[in-house]
C-alpha cells in the first residue's frame, strides 16, 4: 500500500499542476467578471449594512410559516446556519474536486463566472425590494427592547463603508424580501444540477435546500414570503441568463474548448 500511494503521488501532483496552469489561465481571461461579481458581493454587504440604519423594529407580522412551523428558538437558531454552512462548504469542494480526481468535467473558474453572474443579478433585485418596504425583523434580535434592532448613527463615513460580513450575516435587520441564504442556496443547487455527474446527489442537494428553507422560517431568520419570493425569483433569473442573454453559451463554449486542449497540452508537456 505505502508503495502504491507513493507511485501514485507524482501522477496526482502532475494533475494538480496542470490544472493550476488552465485554471490561471481562465482567471487571467475572465479576470473582469471576477472581479466585477466579488466587488458587487461587497456592494450588496455594504446595502445590507445600510437598510440596518433605516430598520424600525415593530410587532412582528402574522406570518403561517411562523404558525405551522415549530419555533427552534435563540438556543438553536445555529441550525439554520449550520445547515447553509453545510451546503456552501460542499459546492465550494465540489468546484475545486478537477484539480484532484479524474473525473472531470467543470473548470472552477467558468463555474464561479457563471455563479456570480446569478448572485449580482439577484442580488441587484433583492437590494431594490427590500430598500422599497421596510419590514419590522421577525429575528429576536430585530425585536424592539432589543439593543441589535437598530445600529447608532455613524460617525464617519469609513465606519458607514466598513462591513463587519459575519456579524451583518448573523445580526443584520431589515435586509428581508427576500432571503439572501437562499439565493446562495439554490444558485449553488442548480449550478450543482446542470454540471454534477451524481443523480443521487443532486436529489439529496435539492431535498436540502427545501430543508433549508424550512430552518430559515423556523428559526425566524426571515419571514415564509422572503423564501417563498426568493424560490421563484432565483429560479427566473437563472433561467433568463442560461437561456436569454446573447452571447453567453457561445463564449462559455469557446472557454471549455480551449480549456480543453489546454489541458491536453499541459498534461502532455508534464508527462513528458
Amino acid at each position: 500500500m505505502p508503495f502504491y500511494i507513493a507511485r501514485q503521488a507524482p501522477k496526482l501532483w502532475r494533475k494538480i499542476c496542470a490544472e493550476t496552469t488552465i485554471e490561471i489561465s481562465l482567471v487571467a481571461e475572465n479576470r473582469k467578471l471576477l472581479l466585477a461579481g466579488i466587488v458587487f458581493q461587497y456592494i450588496h454587504g455594504l446595502a445590507a449594512h445600510g437598510i440596518h440604519y433605516l430598520h424600525r423594529p415593530g410587532p412582528t407580522l402574522q406570518d403561517a410559516g411562523f404558525f405551522l412551523l415549530p419555533e427552534l428558538g435563540q438556543d438553536r437558531a445555529y441550525v439554520s446556519e449550520t445547515s447553509f454552512t453545510f451546503i456552501f462548504a460542499s459546492f465550494v469542494l465540489w468546484t475545486i474536486h478537477p484539480f484532484v480526481f479524474q473525473n472531470k468535467k467543470i473548470y472552477t473558474v467558468l463555474i464561479w463566472c457563471r455563479v456570480l453572474a446569478y448572485l449580482v443579478a439577484c442580488q441587484i433585485l433583492r437590494i431594490f425590494t427590500f430598500y422599497s418596504t421596510h419590514l419590522p425583523g421577525p429575528n429576536y434580535h430585530c425585536h424592539e427592547g432589543s439593543k441589535l434592532s437598530r445600529l447608532p448613527h455613524p460617525k464617519s463615513a469609513i465606519e458607514l463603508l466598513v462591513i463587519n460580513f459575519s456579524r451583518g450575516v448573523n445580526y443584520g435587520c431589515g435586509d428581508l424580501i427576500f432571503s439572501s441564504h437562499m439565493i446562495f442556496t439554490i444558485v449553488f443547487v442548480r449550478t450543482f444540477h446542470k454540471y454534477g455527474t451524481n443523480r443521487c446527489i443532486k436529489q439529496l442537494a435539492w431535498l436540502l435546500a427545501v430543508v433549508q428553507s424550512f430552518l430559515i422560517v423556523a428559526s425566524h431568520k426571515h419571514y415564509t414570503v422572503d423564501v417563498v419570493v426568493a424560490w421563484y425569483t432565483v429560479n427566473l433569473v437563472t433561467f433568463f441568463i442560461d437561456k436569454k442573454l446573447p452571447g453567453w453559451h457561445s463564449k462559455e463554449s469557446n472557454w471549455e474548448q480551449n480549456a480543453s486542449l489546454d489541458v491536453a497540452a499541459a498534461t502532455s508537456d508534464l508527462l513528458l
